[in-house]
């Protein structure tokens, strides 16, 4: 199955991100400065939106929310050529955000992603992740000194005496796992979380931890949180996940045993569920995962299979 095509939500951004401009602080800051160069305010994680959308400013109403942002960073070039940066006015009370920004309201970008065209929420995304990196990452995690941001803010450098810790946005990798029951009829298997509703139903996932490969992550996640133990672990495709940091890597695996045993803390109930049964929830108007979400995929494409 090909699945170098298959682009997910908050992927396939058309922005060239130019990493080389990231080391050319004196171009940068002709950028930053130039009237024709676009600046999207975000307000603590949320895109500031007006009836079309999120606000992409230009010229005097852009530097006049640079004056006030708290950080400033370059996401790429646009189609056109226009450079694109991110700034965050969180330090400001929302309603003062807005205004600055003459914008309608703020607006987490997952609430707004089924009427954005896939590239525009791909950057929004894009400079959501980073820009919380930046208020989360004030300091060296080594010696405890102030960091400061560079290389168009896509990197921090530590600047306590002799540390100079260089500082990298993290991504937290995880993996997401449509599991299959070991003989017919085709079933596959979903989980109740912790947190979710009574009828919440959803493929399992989990966090790759420290010295471990994806595929081991695959079959230690799916034995610690529902007793199974599992073979042909098969790579279906990854999506960007910003919220905030994520990297969602979707497997499809198969179970040897159709026994479940959940771990009662983050699985609450797993059961199997076959086509006929998914196929009754989606005409009862009852979604398959998250429907900007990579289980979603997943999921209907073990519909279409059978």
């Amino acid at each position: 199955m090909d699945t170098a095509e298959r682009v997910l939500a908050y992927g396939g951004g058309w922005l060239d991100r130019a990493g080389a401009l990231r080391t050319d602080p004196t171009r940068l800051g002709e950028l930053v400065t130039d009237p024709t160069s676009v600046v999207l305010p975000l307000w603590r994680d949320r895109c500031l939106v007006d009836g079309d959308g999120p606000v992409r400013l230009t010229a005097d109403r852009a530097a006049l929310v640079r004056s006030a942002a708290g950080e400033t960073v370059f996401l790429g070039l646009d189609r056109d050529g226009a450079a694109v940066f991110a700034v965050d006015l969180s330090g400001l009370t929302e309603q003062s955000a807005v205004e600055m920004a003459a914008a309608a309201r703020a607006v987490d970008v997952r609430a707004l992603v089924g009427r954005l065209d896939a590239g525009v929420a791909a950057v929004q995304a894009y400079a959501r992740g980073l820009l919380h990196w930046h208020r989360q990452q004030r300091y060296c995690g080594t010696c405890g000194a102030p960091a400061v941001a560079g290389g168009g803010g896509h990197v921090r450098t530590c600047t306590g005496g002799e540390c100079g810790r260089l500082l990298f946005p993290r991504i937290e990798p995880a993996i997401i796992v449509l599991v299959e029951a070991p003989g017919p009829p085709g079933r596959c298997l979903l989980a109740r979380h912790a947190g979710a509703s009574e009828d919440g139903w959803s493929t399992l996932a989990g966090f790759v931890e420290v010295g471990e490969s994806l595929e081991d992550a695959v079959r230690r996640e799916m034995a610690e949180e529902a007793g199974i133990t599992v073979t042909d672990v098969t790579y279906q495709g990854s999506q960007a996940w910003p919220f905030p940091a994520g990297l969602m890597v979707g497997f499809r695996a198969t179970a040897t045993s159709e026994e479940v045993r959940v771990d009662g803390d983050e699985l609450l109930a797993a059961r199997w569920f076959t086509r006929a049964e998914l196929r009754e929830r989606v005409a009862s108007g009852r979604t398959l995962g998250r429907v900007d979400a990579i289980d979603h995929q997943l999921l209907g494409q073990w519909l279409a299979a059978g």
